[in-house]
């Protein structure tokens, strides 16, 4: 792509902050990827069919049904099309058409195509979901996969009907009628809360989050939904949460808000930028950890997250989360170094030695941290909790001024790349004005220097 921003807005970016017209120029550009990126698709499956193969057929059916929505109401159909976890699906599909799965021998060649047919297949689920927003009339032929229907930004059905099972949809302004082949239809609409209701106990609808800037999904439904940056989650397979588990996730919500604000107004601003929140178990925390966050490049939008131990937890993980995304966006309209893949850094948060890219969004990410806990430290009433704020404070702003000279000092940064770091050591720099309590910042730079020597003594550098 060929955008980019004005120097005063990588500025603005490169302190942890943005404006509402800066995050919508990133959001712009990550949607003009994603557009593109769907074209390709469309091209792709134009090019691999053949008239009499059925399954390219459908998947041609699908894609007309997707591009007239897209032509008679656009902003409803992109509320899927930009969908966060649209993204991931929409490369592996492209990479799948263009031979790109690592497989090896005849049996997993066989299994590559599979996923293939597979997730070619959920077109017509993204094509249905954009249809039913829209309120076109239509009708069109789904697969039941891992024992449903899936319609993203909706909701699934459970079926007992075996995979690749045959489904007819249909759909009229609020309403939708699914019918597995010899089966009962479930009939589905929408209620004047904006989500999609069935009689049905099988219907399993989305949730959301509200209270910030948008409506958040809390999506534990989506097929693509454990495809992230560390694939700690990947072979946790569906499951729909509880009702506890939902119950829990909106409480920890509802009192994350509220901190998020404590924590400057760039933290709040900033969930503009979240799209859903997915949500995995415990057991699929990376590393054996109590509480994982993650976000992909893939997948702008979506942070996925174990459930934290508590709120001030979620909404420092958010505001870390959100720091990659907006990262990530810049990066994909203006590159910010020409470094290479080597994992050769030392970063004060991390065992492993990390590329120069790793490097630079965790730093990214801890500076925001740093100014998240030290506002709130300066918020709070409570003893402890604003003791722990400045603990959290004095940790992350020692973390990043460990690092910050082999950054200011990296030779592959481009013209943005180095005005971005200038920035991220100013509101360093002026985060000294509030210092946390002396004891805090000792312990902070012991902290640092114990993970310094223990990453030599591991990686002999």
């Amino acid at each position: 792509m060929n955008a980019t921003l004005a120097p005063e807005r990588v500025r603005e970016l490169g302190r942890a902050e943005g404006d509402p017209e800066t995050l919508a120029a990133l959001t712009a550009g990550q949607h003009t990827r994603r557009m593109l990126l769907l074209r390709v698709l469309l091209d792709a499956l134009d090019a691999a069919g053949t008239p009499r193969d059925p399954a390219a057929a459908l998947a041609a059916e699908h894609a007309d049904l997707l591009q007239e929505v897209e032509q008679t109401a656009p902003e409803t159909a992109r509320q899927v099309l930009f969908y966060s976890l649209t993204g991931p699906w929409a490369e592996r599909c492209v990479q799948g058409l263009d031979g790109g799965h690592p497989a090896q021998g005849e049996r997993a060649g066989e299994e590559a195509a599979w996923d293939v047919r597979r997730d070619i297949a959920h077109l017509g689920s993204l094509a249905a979901a954009a249809a039913a927003r829209s309120g076109l009339g239509f009708r069109t032929r789904l697969t039941v996969h891992d024992g449903r229907v899936h319609l993203p930004t909706l909701g699934a059905l459970r079926c007992a009907a075996p995979e690749g099972h045959g489904v007819e949809l249909a759909g009229e302004p609020g309403r939708l009628r699914i019918r597995p082949a010899g089966l009962a239809a479930t009939e589905v609409h929408l209620d004047e809360a904006g989500s999609w209701r069935s009689a049905d106990p099988g219907w399993l609808p989305l949730h959301t989050l509200d209270g910030g800037p948008r409506l958040v999904l809390l999506d534990d439904l989506d097929p693509s939904r454990f495809v992230h940056r560390a694939g700690a989650a990947e072979q946790a397979g569906p499951g729909a949460l509880r009702p506890e588990e939902r119950a829990q996730w909106e409480r920890l919500w509802r009192e994350a808000l509220p901190l998020l604000s404590l924590g400057g107004p760039a933290r709040s601003a900033e969930l503009a930028l979240l799209d859903c929140l997915v949500p995995i178990p415990h057991a699929a925390a990376a590393d054996g950890a109590s509480h994982y966050s993650g976000t992909s490049a893939r997948a702008f939008g979506a942070v996925v997250a174990s459930p934290p131990p508590s709120p001030a937890h979620l909404a420092a993980g958010l505001a870390h989360e959100l720091q990659h995304a907006k990262l990530s966006a810049l990066g994909d309209l203006m590159p910010l170094h020409t470094a290479g893949p080597e994992c050769r850094h030392w970063a004060p948060w991390r065992p492993d030695p990390r590329p120069f890219d790793g490097l630079l969004q965790g730093t990214y990410a801890h500076l925001a941290l740093a100014a998240f806990w030290q506002h709130l430290a300066l918020a709070l009433d409570d003893p402890a909790e604003r003791d722990h704020a400045w603990a959290a404070h004095a940790r992350t702003h020692a973390q990043v001024a460990a690092v910050l000279p082999v950054l200011r000092g990296a030779r592959r940064l481009t013209d943005a790349g180095r005005l971005f770091v200038q920035a991220i050591a100013e509101r360093h720099e002026e985060l000294r004005q509030a210092p946390p309590p002396a004891g805090h910042a000792v312990r902070a730079a012991a902290y640092v220097e114990t993970a310094r020597t223990l990453w030599l003594r591991r990686h002999g550098r």
